[in-house]
């Protein structure tokens, strides 16, 4: 397998993650973001939205980070991480909405502001960034996994702009619940490091 990723990016970590938690072997191919790799015609031709990450399994193309996730399980068999019943699957997908809206609305545009200094608004994005960590602190009280008694793919579609949401100046300090459960991703055999960046209150 091949990913192309950019080590910045949070939505490509949680695809190496994942790969990593799984000891699949693979091939990173870096996109150079800046050089706009992702909107040249060779990549869009595998991603057509200009986005990384992209998987390409022996020709078969998955794009989007939560895709990637559900394929990589499925392929794999591993209903550990991606339950086959009705209701553990409608529990991780719940998450994976939250990965794909409040936690790409609120922390990782909170960060983009300090990496890449992106055009969002401080005053609007770390608010949102706050509202939906309060959700996830209330929705670890009492369990140590967001979606089942053990890691999932929610776990792992949540992690990377959430334990990076510092670097956005979004504090987690009001957060046990999240910081426990951070660190019990960080213990997982296979656990790969999102790269940090010395920006924002993590400086």
């Amino acid at each position: 397998m091949k990913l192309y990723y950019h080590p910045l990016s949070g939505h490509a970590h949680r695809a190496r993650l994942f790969l990593s938690l799984l000891a699949i072997e693979h091939e990173l191919v870096l996109v150079d973001l800046a050089k706009r790799e992702h909107k040249q015609a060779t990549f869009l031709k595998l991603n057509p939205f200009g986005q990384v990450p992209v998987l390409d399994d022996a020709g078969t193309i998955i794009c989007d980070s939560n895709a990637i996730l559900v394929y990589l399980a499925k392929k794999t068999g591993r209903t550990d991480w991606l339950p086959e019943d009705a209701e553990g699957a409608a529990a991780v997908q719940r998450w994976l909405s939250v990965a794909a809206g409040q936690i790409a609305h609120g922390p990782a545009q909170a960060r983009l502001i300090n990496v890449f200094k992106a055009p969002y608004r401080p005053e609007e994005v770390i608010p949102r960034s706050h509202a939906i960590l309060e959700l996830i602190e209330a929705a670890l009280e009492n369990r140590s996994w967001i979606a089942a008694d053990r890691p999932t793919i929610a776990d792992v579609a949540l992690y990377s702009y959430v334990a990076r949401a510092p670097e956005g100046d979004v504090d987690l300090q009001r957060y046990p619940n999240i910081r426990g459960w951070l660190e019990r991703i960080e213990a997982l055999p296979g656990f790969v490091e999102f790269q940090k960046t010395p920006v924002g209150l993590a400086a």
